[in-house]
């Protein structure tokens, strides 16, 4: 088996590429995000809605950071567990 770590430095593995289904209280939760912006969408004014989409992109910019500093924290608590398993 070859080693993970160099497979994964070297590029071989793309954690981006690992998709997986939504679970379903995502995908319901989704789904009524969307509906609800959609009515939202269609009931403002045109400066309205470009205030909206700005909006919409800060909300999406903040999230995508949000999410890395989450999935860094995690790997650290994960790191840390393996730590104390294998070497205390």
């Amino acid at each position: 088996m070859p080693n993970f770590i160099e497979e994964f430095y070297y590029g071989n593995i793309e954690p981006q590429e690992i998709t997986t289904e939504l679970k379903p209280e995502l995908r319901k939760r989704l789904k009524a995000l969307s509906q609800t912006e959609s009515v939202l969408a269609a009931s403002l004014t045109d400066a309205e809605s470009e205030l909206f989409d700005t909006y919409l992109k800060q909300s999406g910019e903040f999230l995508c950071v949000s999410n890395a500093d989450s999935f860094i924290a995690g790997f650290k608590l994960g790191a840390k567990f393996t730590y104390n398993t294998f070497v205390d």
